[in-house]
């Protein structure tokens, strides 16, 4: 079964349960990747899914990040509820030394030195790690490691 085949039975199963929230958030996440779908002509593959979840569980950070700064609970209540009900479809979160492995690996194969190799880097990277660990930090450790 697809990720796009298990988010719709997902739906299925929140709409039978009466569970609003959850179903709010998945239809959300159905028409993010149609909208997808008919802007680029393409039949959306699991990777694709996967960075469409990715950027909408980001969105959804950044938001609480405004909402606390705004002091509104209520809001950032339902952006963590939204953000739990995306990331059960994200694979496992990457720890940090796990990261730092990926990270020397990928450094060691390119015989990456120095900051210009930064792009190179996080080319290789991004696909391998792509919604397994945030690429901001990510980028973050690349240049520490590329700077030492």
């Amino acid at each position: 079964m697809t990720l796009q085949q298990q988010i719709t039975e997902d739906m299925k199963n929140a709409m039978r349960a009466k569970d609003a929230p959850r179903l709010t958030t998945i239809r959300m996440l159905t028409a993010a990747l149609k909208q997808k779908e008919v802007d680029e002509r393409v039949v959306l593959t699991d990777a694709d899914v996967l960075a469409i979840v990715d950027k909408l569980v980001k969105q959804r950070r950044d938001s609480v990040a405004a909402f606390e700064k705004a002091a509104r609970p209520d809001l950032v209540d339902k952006e963590q509820a939204e953000i739990a009900i995306l990331s059960a479809y994200l694979p496992r979160a990457l720890r940090d030394d796990e990261i730092a492995a990926e990270i020397a690996s990928t450094i060691a194969a390119l015989g990456a030195s120095g900051p210009q190799a930064m792009g190179k880097v996080m080319a290789e990277l991004k696909p391998r790690l792509a919604g397994r660990a945030d690429m901001t930090r990510v980028s973050a450790l690349v240049k520490a490691a590329l700077a030492a």
